[in-house]
């Protein structure tokens, strides 16, 4: 689930990446670079946001276009994942404000690290007039999974009500129940104890660019993407810890073509 905050992110990042990427050299545009005067520009540099069924973030990927059909790339992308199983609670926040809501039975916060080589094979050109462009496209790599134990502030002594005494405490299912969680503890507490599993990631979908002219370039890809772990990565208390992950993604990119002189 996507709280406001988050849509907000996105849309911010959205906008810093169109004034990044999209920035052109000092030519006329409208002028020159046409869909129907372009030529083929070898080199592409683009980045915006990525999201899947299990989380979002944000990806960076440059490209040589070997020719008109294919398109070699590189990208890198650092993403967030949870549990479908996921229940925030906020227990005590109806009797103390500074109360925060937590996950419970969460016991990592994890992201993924990927980078990897794909290629883009051409399917549907632009008609003269513009359009879309239809690429089929595939990508693997290496994946690296960060795992921040989740710490909670725990509640020691609530003998007198108005005045509880807390401790931030790694979560521990054997432990720490609704009735002495107080809330969610700062997300660097336990920071030191983040560990990592490297694995491997995969993935396959279509990309449509629809870009106006040759230089400016924008698209939307949508796929399916798998990863998976030798050892495998706790997330929740109540299920069994996980070895893969498969999720449908939707990325929006936005870059710029050039040739190198």
């Amino acid at each position: 689930m996507f709280y406001s905050k988050h849509i907000l992110l996105l849309f911010l990042a959205l906008f810093i990446s169109t004034e990044i990427f999209c920035q052109t050299d000092d030519l006329d545009i409208d002028r020159f670079d046409t869909t129907l005067n372009r030529v083929i520009l070898r080199y592409e540099k683009s980045g915006g946001l990525l999201v899947h069924t299990g989380g979002f973030g944000a990806i960076f990927r440059k490209a040589h276009n070997v020719n008109y059909f294919r398109k070699d790339l590189w990208e890198i992308e650092f993403t967030g994942m949870q549990s479908e199983k996921q229940v925030r609670i906020n227990l005590y926040g109806t009797y103390y404000s500074n109360a925060n809501s937590y996950i419970y039975g969460k016991l990592n916060k994890v992201y993924m690290l990927h980078t990897g080589l794909g290629q883009q094979h051409l399917l549907n050109s632009k008609p003269y007039w513009g359009g879309v462009e239809v690429r089929f496209t595939y990508y693997g790599g290496a994946s690296l999974a960060i795992a921040k134990p989740i710490y909670l502030y725990i509640i020691i002594d609530q003998t007198n009500f108005n005045f509880l005494e807390l401790e931030s405490q790694r979560y521990d299912p054997e432990k720490h129940f609704i009735d002495n969680i107080y809330g969610r503890a700062p997300f660097l507490d336990g920071l030191g104890k983040t560990k990592f599993y490297p694995g491997i990631y995969g993935k396959a979908g279509l990309n449509f660019e629809y870009g106006e002219y040759n230089q400016m370039l924008k698209s939307l890809e949508l796929g399916i993407m798998a990863e998976g772990y030798p050892i495998p990565i706790p997330m929740m208390a109540f299920s069994p810890s996980r070895y893969h992950f498969i999720n449908f993604y939707l990325n929006v990119t936005f870059g710029k073509r050039f040739n190198k002189y």
